[in-house]
């Protein structure tokens, strides 16, 4: 574990926030896959003392996805033949909306 600057290490787990207030207590690592939360965790800024990142513009049920596949991934990441996630067509256009905002669309693994 990392520590932030002069403080206690961080933690294990950090806590996403949807739109709606809803909050995703996930594994720290998991997150990292997402540039945009891993600048948010590693900058001098509150998200990186608190472990808690707001998302104003993803409401809880994308967010749920959005950590459901943080998890996938860090489950899979180095399986092969790994079946895709179910998607719920009703939330495709916000997801693709999320994923691009948080960088999910440039991993190549």
């Amino acid at each position: 574990m990392t520590t932030n600057g002069d403080e206690a290490p961080a933690s294990k787990y950090v806590t996403l926030i949807s739109a709606d207030g809803f909050e995703f207590v996930v594994l720290r690592e998991a997150t990292l896959i997402s540039p945009t939360i891993k600048g948010m965790l590693r900058s001098p800024f509150a998200e990186s003392k608190t472990g808690r990142c707001e998302f104003p513009e993803i409401n809880a049920d994308v967010l749920d996805k959005v950590v459901e596949y943080f998890l996938y991934w860090h489950k899979n990441v180095d399986k092969p033949n790994v079946p895709d996630m179910d998607i719920p067509p009703e939330i495709c256009l916000q997801l693709l909306q999320a994923a691009d905002f948080l960088g999910l669309d440039k991993q190549s693994s």
